[in-house]
């Protein structure tokens, strides 16, 4: 995170709401990330913060892409060609994946050119492709286990892995070649049996499949990986050793292993500084009102189930209090329970670990801009 004082100056000649990403901060995360789990190759999910800046730094740092929607792709193809001489490495489709389980027709037959590697998670789908982009490959999503996630995903998305071998098998005579498998534990995965559960359902696919004359190349263990939002959460490296024991136990060493962290590379790289615009006492307790919102940069209060402490830069002695954001909204609230020392108007107010499903979803709602966002150590 930028320190206290250049966030300030940052402040001071940007104004508020401002989001700060430190891109040192992105590079550690993904050198961490291929530390730990150096058989798995890194997927950045770009959802979790399009800006190409982030895609930029990402791509240097030798990550490839996950990508949800053909304009994601083409902000990564864009970005990627965009790069100076000295900097570009020929961009290759493989090292994307398109991981929407579900994809408009439009988007099939504008990608089929470039022979995608698209997942699918029922016979309908698989049609689809079939249809609009018959020089996919395919990956077929499992269902697995979600519980203890901050994000639930196994009710919308992944097949019945009793349902798996045979959609395996009609996807080959549709003429489709299944290349993987992937699954998803669920966003914010703090219960690590969920890896475990997981990787074990896909093993048992895999050797189904392959008994049945059908070999999978690849395996996709998504997202989910956890970040420090607070000091319940467990050390990184304690799932990477679960994560590589099963990997080493259940699969072939030719096997390759992919991932899509999105929030464990950015959620900690941006730090939001936002500016007191008013102040009242209600049944006896201080609330501020602040410069952003939950339609804002707050927004993961409300679709990502995530809670932003907010911190203050003048010191003193604290008090539990409220914080609303600045729309006309009693839905508004960002916290009913922070410890702030006595603040006035234009006093400033910073939230860290802010960088995922944050600012990426802002909308202008009461006519309200999105934050300013100023990129430090690209």
């Amino acid at each position: 995170m930028a320190a206290t004082r250049q966030l300030q100056a940052i402040a001071g000649k940007h104004g508020t709401p401002v989001v700060v990403i430190d891109h040192n901060v992105i590079r550690r995360n993904y050198a961490r990330f291929r530390k730990f789990l150096p058989k798995v190759q890194a997927y950045y999910a770009v959802k979790a913060n399009p800006a190409p800046e982030i895609v930029s730094t990402l791509f240097r740092a030798g990550a490839s892409f996950d990508v949800a929607s053909l304009q994601e792709f083409r902000l990564v193809y864009d970005n990627i060609r965009g790069l100076p001489a000295r900097e570009r490495q020929d961009f290759i489709w493989d090292k994307i994946i398109f991981a929407n389980p579900t994809k408009p027709k439009e988007t099939l037959h504008a990608l089929d050119q470039y022979k995608p590697l698209v997942t699918y998670d029922n016979p309908h789908e698989l049609r689809k492709i079939r249809q609009y982009a018959p020089h996919a490959g395919v990956a077929l999503r499992l269902r697995v286990p979600n519980t203890g996630s901050m994000v639930e995903l196994s009710s919308k998305f992944g097949c019945d892995p009793g349902d798996a071998v045979d959609l395996i098998l009609e996807a080959f005579r549709a003429g489709l070649e299944v290349e993987g498998l992937s699954f998803h534990v669920g966003s914010q995965c703090t219960n690590f049996e969920n890896f475990v559960q997981a990787l074990n359902i896909a093993a048992a696919v895999i050797r189904e499949a392959a008994s049945r004359g059908h070999a999978i190349k690849i395996l996709d263990i998504g997202g989910g990986f956890p970040v420090p939002y607070d000091r319940h959460v467990k050390p990184f490296s304690l799932l990477a050793r679960k994560i590589n024991a099963e990997i080493d136990r259940l699969f072939p060493e030719d096997i390759q292993i992919l991932a899509e962290p999105g929030r464990f590379f950015v959620a900690t790289a941006a730090t939001l500084v936002a500016r007191v615009i008013g102040k009242a006492v209600r049944d006896g307790k201080t609330c501020y009102f602040i410069d952003d919102s939950v339609y804002h940069t707050f927004s993961g209060i409300i679709f990502d189930h995530c809670q932003y402490r907010i911190k203050a830069f003048r010191k003193g002695k604290t008090e539990v209090c409220a914080v609303f954001g600045q729309t006309c909204d009693g839905l508004d609230t960002i916290s009913q329970s922070e410890e702030l020392p006595d603040l006035e108007l234009d006093d400033l107010v910073y939230s860290e670990n802010i960088g995922a499903y944050s600012n990426a979803s802002s909308t202008w709602f009461n006519g309200f801009p999105p934050a300013t966002v100023v990129h430090v150590n690209r």
